[in-house]
């Protein structure tokens, strides 16, 4: 039995949900977001929280229920407070700043690096060295923070490059005389 699928997802004060069928859209403080879930689990509304349960015993059943209740929750958190993705860059002359809606990246290449920023997701520049990503949708934020990292992703000689904040790169060691 699913460890996840088990829990309820509990709905705080100041958030509406509504389920519609295999839809459950959910309304709060930072927009409305939605999900429509597989017929191989149901979901319903009690007592102030949303419960997944699966529809039978077969191995799809099982592997959505788990899904759904996670999709259900991202949906919760999304609304309340948000996801968050921070980036650090490293390197001589590596830079980010915010023009508009365009992210400029000075990352040691022959041009500049402009990265339009998507509808529903908040980039923002607080040091020349510090990227934040935000947003409701989680995979949005994480799709976005990948992009930009994919620009220069960090080398294991020297560590240059955009990576994750607290992300661990395995240093190599250079060559010997």
């Amino acid at each position: 039995m699913s460890r996840i699928g088990k829990r309820p997802v509990e709905i705080p004060s100041g958030v509406e949900a509504k389920i519609d069928g295999q839809r459950v859209e959910v309304t709060g403080p930072k927009g409305t977001r939605s999900f429509k879930a597989t017929d191989d689990v149901t979901i319903a509304m009690d007592d102030g929280a949303i419960k997944v349960t699966p529809r039978g015993l077969s191995k799809r059943s099982r592997q959505q229920w788990g899904l759904s209740r996670t999709m259900v929750a991202n949906l919760v958190q999304g609304v309340t407070t948000g996801f968050r993705k921070e980036l650090e860059i490293q390197g001589v002359g590596y830079r980010a700043q915010m023009q508009g809606n365009t992210l400029r990246l000075n990352l040691g290449l022959s041009h500049d690096v402009e990265f339009e920023v998507p509808d529903g997701i908040t980039v923002t520049a607080p040091k020349p060295t510090e990227i934040v990503v935000e947003g409701s949708d989680e995979q949005q934020v994480g799709q976005v923070a990948s992009n930009i990292r994919d620009w220069r992703r960090p080398e294991p000689y020297k560590g240059k490059g955009i990576r994750y904040k607290g992300e661990f790169i395995f240093r190599k060691e250079g060559k010997k005389k």
